[in-house]
């Protein structure tokens, strides 16, 4: 089932002319060069401001700016990525952070790659490039960066098998709620580790390079888990677009020997976060953001009955 989103053009971000003049001074200032051109990227749910920057001088930029004022959450989000990207090893593969500025506006300057998002529905090779990604990032950040593991998966997901009391209430016609709530419940076995994961590996936080190499981008919000997350982070996505995800969670290395409950765990907490929250009031800076999660939350669930036997 295709995702009813226009892939690439989620986000309502704000604009270069819209920044506040010390702001554009500022980023000018550690750009080297007037900004002549800025492209905002269209992907994502959140209304920061994120632009590929041109400069005169014919360099290019990715800036992320939010107001700590009018935009408190937003800027919140570049500081934990600001904190999380200046901690991980040189090797991972995501681009660099160049540069932040912390005062009344979060400001990051990150490293400009000549790349593009992931097609959709996804293709294989673009597949086997992310998951070949993941695996290094697995590998570099197991253990975790001493600065960054404040953050666990256990305590992270802590309130999200309470969420299958709201979809209990509202999607009566599921099979087996009492057994998928009773399966999130049981997370913190599944997914306790040492390993800093990225969470939210989707196609548009990863970029592909011409030589077809996958950056993972947006380290907002990494957590402490097992080393398997992020891989059927994506394998959710995937199912989405219609792939067999079965047969890639028995080929890649980090979850071919996973216990299939800690699997089915994982996709019964993630299907009772997405069902939920694709039922609260539609954020107007973020229009397609509960027709994003409701597509996942049914995409999951598809997922784990197809795997439980709850045709």
């Amino acid at each position: 089932m295709s995702a009813p989103i226009p892939h690439g053009r989620t986000a309502r971000r704000l604009e270069w002319r819209f920044l506040l003049p010390h702001v554009r001074d500022l980023i000018e200032r550690h750009c080297g060069s007037p900004v002549v051109d800025a492209a905002s990227a269209g992907g994502g749910f959140t209304p920061g401001f994120a632009s590929v920057l041109t400069c005169e001088d014919g360099s290019r930029h990715f800036v992320k700016a939010a107001s700590g004022k009018a935009q408190r959450l937003f800027a919140e989000s570049y500081r934990r990525e600001a904190l999380v990207r200046s901690a991980l090893p040189d090797a991972v593969p995501a681009p660099a952070l160049l540069w932040s500025h912390d005062s009344d506006w979060m400001v990051l300057g990150l490293e400009y790659v000549e790349a593009r998002a992931p097609r959709r529905p996804w293709r294989s090779d673009e597949v086997d490039a992310t998951l070949d990604a993941l695996e290094t990032c697995a590998e570099l950040l197991t253990p975790a960066p001493e600065t960054l593991r404040d953050e666990t998966a256990v305590d992270e997901f802590a309130s999200w098998p309470a969420r299958w009391e709201r979809v209990r209430a509202t999607r009566q016609d599921l099979p087996h709620l009492d057994e998928a709530a009773a399966l999130a419940g049981s997370y913190a076995a599944a997914v306790v580790g040492d390993t800093l994961s990225h969470t939210d590996v989707r196609d548009d936080n990863v970029l592909i390079r011409p030589d077809g190499v996958a950056l993972l981008c947006d380290w907002n919000w990494p957590v402490v888990g097992a080393d398997w997350l992020d891989t059927v982070f994506l394998l959710m996505g995937l199912r989405g677009d219609g792939l067999d995800v079965e047969k890639l969670l028995a080929s890649r290395r980090l979850t071919r020997d996973v216990p299939a409950d800690h699997i089915d765990a994982l996709l019964a907490l993630a299907a009772g976060y997405f069902l939920s929250s694709a039922d609260e009031p539609v954020p107007p800076t973020s229009p397609h953001l509960r027709d994003h999660q409701r597509w996942y939350g049914e995409a999951c669930w598809g997922w784990l009955a197809e795997r439980r036997g709850w045709v």
